[in-house]
């Protein structure tokens, strides 16, 4: 391990822009959408563009050796959980976002390939809390005492990366298809202590295999290009709004933090493939006709595949009660909220014992009316 690896830094503040009224440090206003001083107060614009929305051909990225934001972003790497954060190359190292951390130390690694698009914060800090307190005051099952005893921690604002893939696709299967068709059964049954014979009618299927061919093109799938943050949390608050993306520019991280995508571009493919293949077995399922359809096996070809690196916005905390740390997310474009909290026993047992309650109800009522 080098010397500059082991250097570790304890900061307290990250300067991205100075004001030109005070030279104080401007910071990206999600309310108002400017570049805002917090010493003087003086706002200055930030030229939203969309320029920058042409695809990058897959195969040809994946033959460079290497990516760069040439000088303008170097890499820290959190040594605490290993999340890596890009700063401006003249700029100091904030704390960590995913964990809170402090400890951050420089990495050898480039900052790689530079995002086209960012959605910037439309959010404000303010805003994320209270979209918070009402999110912990909606959870029943938690404990009463929840809502007046928990320690929120600081609150930091961090563009995550995404990959967008776009693909055709063509596409041979082989289904089984299902048709209904009904006989005639008699079967004897005990009436009164006595035999009946009684017929009905008893559902069979007929099966027959097709082959077939499905196209379709596949416009921005998204794919998450972090490991820092739980798929489970990050997911819940979805969806963005994708087509308020701007141009990539610096002034919009300002204040902020972006974190440097830990899933790299061919891995990002494979899972992006995974939704498109998806995607495919309920277009088959949708264009073949059946009572029941059993897909054997589909066989695609993938051309034109192209690709997008974008930074979507993301408030990130966590609360600790009873010594315990609860983590969660806020949608910096939309305000919902995904996280996890305690659960009382006591609410989960009364509310299985009130279902058993009622199904028992519900039960006796059929059976006495019968």
């Amino acid at each position: 391990m080098t010397d500059v690896e082991n250097e570790k830094y304890t900061v307290e503040q990250t300067e991205v822009t100075k004001c030109p009224s005070c030279g104080g440090n401007a910071v990206f206003d999600p309310k108002s959408g400017t570049l805002k001083c917090p010493f003087c107060g003086s706002e200055r614009e930030i030229e939203m563009t969309q320029h920058n929305t042409i695809e990058h051909d897959f195969l040809q990225a994946l033959e460079q050796e290497n990516h760069s934001w040439d000088d303008e972003k170097r890499v820290f790497r959190c040594d605490n959980c290993g999340a890596e954060t890009l700063l401006d190359k003249d700029k100091v190292a904030d704390f960590c976002s995913f964990c809170g951390s402090s400890h951050i130390a420089i990495s050898e690694h480039h900052a790689g390939i530079k995002p086209a698009l960012v959605l910037p914060f439309q959010i404000p800090k303010e805003e994320a809390i209270d979209k918070f307190k009402v999110w912990i005051r909606k959870r029943y099952f938690a404990p009463n005492k929840l809502k007046k005893s928990y320690t929120l921690d600081k609150l930091s604002g961090a563009y995550i990366p995404y990959w967008t893939f776009d693909s055709q696709t063509d596409s041979n299967y082989v289904v089984r298809i299902g048709t209904y068709y009904y006989v005639t059964v008699t079967r004897t049954v005990m009436e009164d202590g006595k035999p009946k014979q009684v017929t009905e009618q008893v559902r069979k299927i007929r099966w027959r295999t097709e082959h077939g061919r499905y196209s379709e093109f596949f416009d921005d799938v998204l794919v998450k290009a972090s490991r820092n943050v739980a798929s489970g949390l990050i997911d819940n608050i979805e969806p963005f709004r994708l087509h308020e993306l701007v141009d990539y520019k610096t002034p919009y991280l300002s204040g902020f933090l972006a974190e440097r995508y830990s899933i790299p571009l061919k891995e990002g493919w494979t899972d992006a493939k995974g939704m498109i293949d998806q995607g495919i077995r309920s277009g088959i399922h949708g264009q073949v006709h059946g009572d029941e359809v059993q897909i054997v096996s589909v066989s695609t070809d993938y051309t034109g595949i192209t690709y997008k690196h974008i930074l979507l916005p993301i408030w990130i905390s966590s609360f600790s009660f009873n010594d315990k740390i609860y983590r969660f997310l806020v949608n910096g474009q939309t305000g919902k909220v995904s996280g996890k909290s305690p659960v009382s026993a006591v609410k989960v047992t009364f509310t299985v014992l009130v279902v058993i309650a009622i199904i028992s109800v519900i039960w006796f009522f059929i059976q006495t009316n019968q």
